[in-house]
C-alpha cells in the first residue's frame, strides 16, 4: 500500500463516530442546498434556454474556455507553492501540481469528507511533522489572497461601469487602505506567511484574470458584442459567494448570486445562468483530471528524479 493511501486509511480509522455522523449530514445538507438552488434557479430560467445555449456555443471559445481555466489553476496552484516555501516546505513544482489537482478531485467526490485543503494539510503534517496550523494557515492565506485579487480586479472593471453610483474615489480609497492594513496586520502577527508576499498575490490577479477570461471566452462562444464588464463584475461577486463550503464546487449558490445580479445590471438571465453554469461545468470537467491521482496514488511521487523529492529546510517548526 502506497503512503498516500495509507494516510487516506489512517484519517478514516481515527474520525470518531460523531465526525462520521456528521460527515454524512454535510453531504445531504450540501446536496439539498445545492439541488434546491439550481431548481430555483432553473425554475426561473428554463434549463432549456442554457442547454439550447452550451449545445450550439462555438466549440472553439468553448475549447479555450477550459483552457484558460485549466491556466487559472496552474496559477493557483503556484501561488500556493509560495506559501509552502514562506513556511520551509520545499516541493517539487510538479508534485505541488498533482497534489493540488488531487485536492480539488476530493473537493468533487468526497464534498462532505476529508475534502481537496483537509487532505492537503493531513498528508502534509503526516510526510513531514509540520504542525497541522502551520499549513492550515499557508492554504489560509492562499485563500485571502485570492479575496484581495477579486477585490482589486472588482475596483478596475468598476470604472467600466459609467452607471456606477458611486465616486470612484471610494472603491479606490477602500482597496488601497485595505490593502495597507492587510500587509502590516500579516506582516505584525504572521510574518512567517508574508515572504513571498508581493509575488503570491500577483500570482492570485493572475488567477482571477485567467478565470475571467475564461468567461469572456463563454461569452465569445454565443458570438457575444455587448458589454462584458457587467459580467465580468457579476462573476466575480458570484465567485465570493461561491467560496461558501455548503455547496458542491459552488454550484447553486454562484448561479442564484449571479442571476439575482443579473436583474439588478439589467443583463440577460439566460446569459448569466449560462455562464455561471457552463462555468461550473467546466469546474467539475478540470477538477476530475486529479481522479488519476486517486486511482493511482503512486503516481503523485511519479518521475522525481533523487534530490528532487518534497523535503522541509532545517529550521525549527513551532507548535
Amino acid at each position: 500500500m502506497t503512503q498516500t493511501e495509507d494516510i487516506i486509511d489512517e484519517g478514516a480509522e481515527h474520525k470518531t463516530w460523531k465526525g462520521k455522523l456528521w460527515g454524512v449530514i454535510k453531504v445531504i445538507l450540501i446536496i439539498v442546498i445545492t439541488g434546491g438552488l439550481l431548481y430555483w434557479v432553473f425554475s426561473k430560467v428554463p434549463f432549456a434556454k442554457i442547454k439550447f445555449r452550451l449545445i450550439h456555443a462555438n466549440r472553439a471559445w468553448l475549447a479555450a474556455a477550459i483552457a484558460c481555466y485549466v491556466g487559472s489553476m496552474f496559477f493557483s496552484s503556484w501561488r500556493l507553492l509560495s506559501y509552502f516555501k514562506s513556511i520551509g516546505l520545499r516541493l517539487d513544482w510538479r508534485f505541488n501540481l498533482r497534489l493540488y489537482f488531487l485536492g480539488l478531485c476530493y473537493n468533487v467526490l468526497l464534498p462532505g469528507g476529508i475534502g481537496g485543503d483537509g487532505y492537503k494539510i493531513y498528508l502534509l503534517h503526516k510526510r513531514y511533522h509540520l504542525p497541522t496550523k502551520k499549513v492550515f494557515w499557508a492554504i489560509l492565506f492562499d485563500r485571502l489572497s485570492g479575496f484581495w485579487a477579486i477585490g482589486a480586479i472588482v475596483v478596475g472593471l468598476v470604472i467600466l461601469i459609467p452607471s456606477f453610483p458611486y465616486h470612484l474615489g471610494w472603491p479606490l480609497g477602500i482597496v488601497s487602505v485595505g490593502s495597507v492594513i492587510y500587509y502590516f496586520v500579516a506582516r505584525k502577527f504572521f510574518k512567517e506567511y508574508t515572504h513571498n508576499f508581493v509575488q503570491a498575490h500577483l500570482k492570485a490577479i493572475g488567477v482571477q484574470s485567467m478565470q475571467l477570461l475564461t468567461i469572456v471566452c463563454l461569452l465569445l462562444a454565443q458570438d457575444f458584442n455587448g458589454k462584458f464588464a457587467p459580467y465580468l463584475l457579476s462573476f466575480l461577486f458570484s465567485s465570493l459567494a461561491a467560496i461558501i463550503p455548503f455547496s458542491l464546487g459552488g454550484g447553486g449558490i454562484r448561479d442564484a448570486l449571479f442571476l439575482t445580479l443579473a436583474r439588478q445590471f439589467n443583463l440577460a438571465e439566460d446569459m448569466a445562468v449560462y455562464l455561471s453554469f457552463g462555468f461550473y461545468l467546466i469546474s467539475i470537467i478540470v477538477a476530475l483530471l486529479g481522479v488519476y491521482y486517486v486511482l493511482v496514488p503512486k503516481r503523485l511521487d511519479g518521475n522525481l528524479k533523487k534530490g528532487e523529492e518534497p523535503k522541509m529546510e532545517n529550521h525549527p517548526i513551532e507548535e
